[in-house]
């Protein structure tokens, strides 16, 4: 039986992708997830219950750990990352150490083992765009943050992986992600809790920053499609065909909550805020026969009803 080894398994896109090949394959399922602020056990509780996965509770830099469970694993999918840009700017070295060194001891263990290794990164790597054009695979490094950089680092450490020692490696780089189980400091979250309690929408500067949206379910079916087929050494980068600026996803949401545009309170724009990402996924759907399947309207409402349904979920998360 195959058995797959997923980083950052309780987290938000972790989360999905975990609940995704539950559903469409007979693996032996092991998560590793240290479980920080934005990990959440009970994300996978009915998984644990059912003995559809095997969880640890661990930190990918561990060295012994980690080659303790790869010893015979035979795919690593690598989602475990710091990945708010805020808090990189406040304090970069967890997501040096997470993101670098954490990278580095999971592709230690794959070269050890032979493992096939496929990485999850961001499209916040390449920078920012202008008002026309899109990343791709070809698209130059130029990160903005300590988050991006230390994503760009970690994408860096893969290609080297592959290049020197011949590890069986992929790489996605995806847009911005949103759906159920996504941790309420992110921006549509954050809006939608707000707006549940009644609270203001903090908008950074004008917000007219864009960003390419996609839904996790999306995001999760392209991941499978690359680990399954795609063409090792290479990158593919995914996105949502979904440009929005924040503030039209500001008042989307107002919208479906029927609520006046007095509720946006704007504050400082905050340090190296890129103004523009967009992603052009034609190799992805050229070559893997993969498109995105929600649109972004419907996701929208779909993702507004589950956070209404999860109060549980959520308040607790925003309370502490």
């Amino acid at each position: 039986m195959t058995k797959m080894l997923i980083t950052g398994g309780a987290g938000f896109i972790g989360t999905n992708f975990v609940k995704h090949i539950v559903k469409k394959y007979d693996y032996d399922l092991v998560v590793l997830d240290k479980l920080t602020y934005a990990g959440n056990i009970n994300n996978l509780w009915k998984e644990i219950e059912n003995d559809d996965i095997f969880f640890i509770k661990g930190d990918i830099c561990d060295k012994e750990l980690v080659n303790d469970l790869c010893k015979d694993v035979d795919i690593i999918v690598h989602f475990a990352a710091e990945s708010h840009v805020d808090r990189s700017i406040a304090s970069p070295k967890e997501f040096i150490n997470t993101n670098v060194i954490g990278t580095y001891t999971l592709l230690e263990a794959a070269r050890k083992y032979d493992i096939r290794f496929h990485h999850i990164s961001t499209d916040e790597v390449f920078g920012e765009l202008g008002k026309k054009g899109y990343f791709n695979e070809s698209t130059p490094y130029n990160p903005h943050s300590p988050y991006s950089a230390s994503k760009a680092s970690s994408d860096h450490l893969v290609r080297a992986y592959h290049d020197t020692y011949g590890v069986r490696t992929t790489i996605s780089n995806c847009s911005n992600n949103y759906g159920p189980y996504q941790y309420p400091e992110k921006l549509i979250p954050l809006f939608i809790t707000n707006l549940i309690d009644g609270k203001k929408l903090p908008v950074y500067g004008t917000g007219l920053n864009v960003r390419d949206w996609i839904h996790v379910q999306d995001h999760v079916e392209a991941v499978d499609l690359i680990i399954h087929e795609g063409k090792i050494g290479e990158t593919y980068c995914v996105g949502g065909d979904a440009e929005r600026t924040n503030m039209d996803i500001t008042k989307d949401l107002l919208n479906l909550f029927n609520e006046e545009y007095d509720k946006i309170k704007y504050v400082k724009d905050r340090k190296g805020h890129d103004f523009r990402y967009a992603i052009d996924s034609s190799k992805m759907k050229k070559e893997l026969k993969w498109k995105p399947r929600i649109e972004f309207s419907e996701g929208m409402q779909d993702n507004v009803i589950w956070y209404i349904e999860n109060n549980e979920w959520w308040r607790d998360l925003k309370d502490e």
